[in-house]
């Protein structure tokens, strides 16, 4: 493999590592290169997928997606309305709890018989929780697809929340929410949430103490029976196997899946826009600063999504961003530095973040709004942006190459409110996009005084570095 080859390859799969959100990857302006190597080839277009759909009687969405890569099939189950923003008030970060319990028990199968069946098949389960969604997710050998698939569908429709598991999840949950709050950035993240969002629920992704002591087995089993439905669900099946061969195989194992009771409304629009807020949270003793700065965007359906997007994959999206190059390689202030959009199906927000010693902490905030300023106030330069569409195409196309890959951002697409078609359209719609488009976002979503700013430090270390930013409302 060639030096050119090696450099690209390391590049992106840090934009791997560093990708943000659904069809997100992150920028990476090249370095000087040595003279006369050859021109980088064109981008390669990423093939559609041919997708076969079909809904069953009971709502439930399936898409297929055959492919004969990996001698295995691969299930994504996504519910939509299941996950953070379903939570109550009183009960932030439930669903994180309630998805890890999903797989730890049915009425025949403990936790360990679960995994053990899953590797038996030749794979693995397991559940997450998004702002939008709970997603349930296994893959088997090709011989095993059947086994597997019904396997899914027990814990889907069946999962038992045994008490002694609640009780475990419980436990286990305190231990690791006192571990967060003794980070900075858990602190700086719920200041930021709350400022951005308000008291809508994007807001309650974080759990709280009193939120998981409220946990009972009982209260999980309701809330399961609310949230896990086929009439709010898709099933993305994807690997060796025939389209016909997959639906029998959906219907057998999904096709009794009945909904009860009321489902969960659908979230409510995010606000678009807030003032911007200051905000100081105490942390006494620390020797550093976590800064955050952020404001209400768009949802994933919104048409300025990917240009917005783009412009923030130039501030913050990767090693060699705006924000990276600034305040870590140029001014040595941080470790890292971040920004850019998140876009979810009821809202989004615009953060960039940076953990900096006591000493620069004004500095660094004086250097993230100009970042902020120059995005809004001069075209990004034609070889920059050029750089940063293809490293956001590499990443993109080389993220999607494995059928996993497909099924789940299929399935996260889905979740905001995006088509299948997306998964073809992202890399054109992202060459496609010129600077003045870029220019035009940075405006809308980029100003810098549009932006709130958290700082979790010790006040009085920084407090004169402050005085410009204005007036910091400080919370413990």
């Amino acid at each position: 493999m060639s030096l050119l080859n090696n450099r690209l390859a390391l590049s992106l799969a840090l934009i791997l590592i560093l990708g943000l959100g659904a069809g997100a990857a992150s920028a990476a302006p090249s370095p000087k290169l040595p003279e006369r190597l050859p021109p980088l080839a064109p981008d390669k277009a990423l093939p559609v997928p041919q997708i076969a759909r079909k809904t069953l009687a009971n709502g439930l969405e399936v898409w297929v997606v055959p492919r004969q890569g990996l001698p295995r099939v691969d299930y994504v189950l996504a519910v939509r309305n299941a996950g953070y923003a379903a939570d109550a008030a009183d009960a932030s970060g439930f669903a994180s709890l309630y998805a890890g319990l999903l797989v730890e028990g049915t009425a025949k199968l403990d936790a360990k018989a679960i995994a053990e069946t899953a590797q038996g098949y030749g794979g693995a389960i397991g559940a997450n929780a998004t702002n939008d969604g709970v997603i349930l997710s296994g893959y088997a050998l090709p011989s095993q697809a059947a086994p597997m698939l019904q396997l899914l569908s027990d814990v889907a429709e069946g999962a038992s929340f045994p008490d002694e598991e609640v009780k475990l999840a419980q436990a286990n949950a305190l231990q690791g929410l006192k571990a967060a709050q003794a980070q900075p950035g858990f602190k700086a993240t719920r200041a930021l949430l709350a400022a951005v969002y308000g008291d809508h629920p994007y807001a309650r992704s974080q759990p709280t103490e009193a939120a998981i002591n409220a946990v009972t087995a009982e209260r999980v089993r309701a809330e399961h029976a609310r949230r896990l439905r086929p009439d709010r669900a898709l099933l993305v099946i994807t690997g060796r196997v025939g389209a016909e061969q997959a639906f029998k195989l959906a219907e057998a194992s999904f096709g009794d899946w009945k909904a009860s009771g009321e489902p969960v409304a659908d979230v409510a629009p995010a606000r678009r826009s807030a003032p911007a807020q200051r905000v100081f949270v105490q942390r006494d003793g620390s020797v550093q600063s976590a800064l955050r700065l952020g404001r209400p965007a768009i949802a994933a359906t919104d048409a300025d999504y990917v240009p917005a997007q783009l412009a923030g994959i130039v501030l913050g999206g990767g090693f060699s961003s705006r924000l990276m190059q600034n305040l870590r390689e140029d001014k040595g202030y941080t470790y890292g530095a971040r920004g850019g959009l998140t876009a979810l199906r009821g809202g989004g927000l615009i953060q960039a973040s940076a953990d900096v010693r006591n000493e620069v902490t004004g500095a660094s905030l004086g250097e993230f709004v100009y970042e902020f300023g120059r995005l809004n106030d001069y075209p990004v330069p034609a070889q920059e942006l050029e750089d940063t569409k293809r490293y956001v195409a590499g990443g993109y196309l080389i993220g999607n190459q494995q059928q996993r890959s497909v099924a789940s951002s299929l399935a996260g697409n889905w979740l905001v409110g995006l088509p299948p078609e997306f998964l073809g359209e992202y890399v054109p719609k992202i060459r496609a996009i010129g600077a003045d488009q870029v220019q035009a976002m940075a405006k809308k979503y980029y100003a810098a005084k549009d932006q709130s700013i958290v700082v979790v430090g010790d006040y009085k270390a920084v407090q004169a570095q402050l005085k410009e930013y204005g007036e910091f409302k400080q919370e413990k």
